[in-house]
């Protein structure tokens, strides 16, 4: 296709947008409203995913050592804990340490209960924070830490605990949270493609005395069509930069001032780094596909050209 042809079909497809204002602004305001549905759902998802991925962050092992256990043989457990494959961090946790989280973590109403505890009478064992790689493969590696107690004839260590029970569910719902975020967003696209093709199949129903004539003077299918493709992708970026332009500024009001804290858990709203090329990106591109895929449907089906 010569280039004189390409900027003839750009400039026949920004003059049918203006031409046809009212029928433009409708298709367009279809493509920004069901974009802005499906963005929200964008947000939605990418924060639930990144909640997941925050609460299994936070996912620990704890190993307790038996009270009085000597330096040398905590230093020989630290070693065996590192040679696992899937240990990511291994932060130990003197008694004293512990102590003093404790105290945090009761606040001013549980401090008192622990005032007659000093280093001296600490009833707290050492411990172990382990942190791993993959969190769904934490139960594993509890495993082998209670696997290097059963090899050792002295049994330093007193317990694992990682919140067994718990910790599966979590990833059950996690896992089931991200599946169910994906099919809403798929079900939306869809949604918003045949809700587009509607809207701009009435569009070139309401032109289609001009294309007869187009087609009485010799021109060719392509000739016709392109002029379409174009209004489409122009009517589908306009749709996109308002449902962007509204979805950035309504988030970046709401990440401001939203952070919330469930128990041990922090929970913060994905960054406008973390969103922001994703969902501008996303709808933009969608927008234009939608576009050109309704002018494409309606051309070939409603038409027949």
């Amino acid at each position: 296709m010569r280039s004189s042809t390409v900027i003839r079909h750009v400039r026949e497809g920004g003059k049918n947008v203006a031409r046809n204002g009212w029928m433009s602004f409708a298709s367009m305001s279809s493509i920004a409203i069901s974009l802005f549905i499906l963005g929200v759902f964008m947000l939605l998802a990418l924060n639930v995913n990144k909640l997941a991925n925050q609460l299994e962050s936070q996912v620990q092992i704890r190993v307790y050592m038996q009270v009085g256990a000597d330096q040398a043989k905590i230093q020989e457990v630290e070693r065996s804990i590192k040679r696992i494959p899937e240990v990511k961090v291994v932060k130990f946790v003197s008694k004293e340490e512990g102590l003093n989280q404790l105290r945090k973590s009761m606040g001013e109403e549980g401090k008192a209960a622990l005032d007659g505890y000093t280093n001296e009478n600490n009833p707290l064992p050492d411990a172990f924070e382990i942190e791993v790689f993959e969190p769904q493969k934490i139960s594993f590696v509890a495993k082998k830490v209670n696997a290097i107690n059963e090899l050792d004839s002295s049994k330093p260590i007193m317990s694992v605990k990682y919140g067994q029970g718990t910790v599966e569910k979590l990833f059950t719902i996690t896992n089931a949270v991200r599946n169910i975020g994906l099919f809403i967003v798929a079900g939306l696209a869809i949604m918003a493609m045949f809700l587009i093709s509607t809207t701009i199949k009435m569009t070139i129903i309401a032109r289609r005395r001009e294309i007869s004539i187009m087609k009485m003077v010799g021109a060719t299918n392509g000739f016709i069509r392109w002029p379409f493709f174009i209004e489409g992708a122009l009517i589908g970026i306009g749709g996109s930069a308002i449902t962007v332009a509204i979805l950035l500024y309504s988030y970046s009001k709401l990440i401001t001032t939203a952070k919330y804290d469930i128990g041990l858990f922090t929970i913060e709203l994905a960054t406008m780094k973390d969103v922001g090329w994703i969902l501008t990106g996303s709808i933009l591109v969608i927008g234009v596909l939608l576009g050109i895929w309704g002018s494409t449907v309606s051309v070939r089906k409603y038409l027949k050209v």
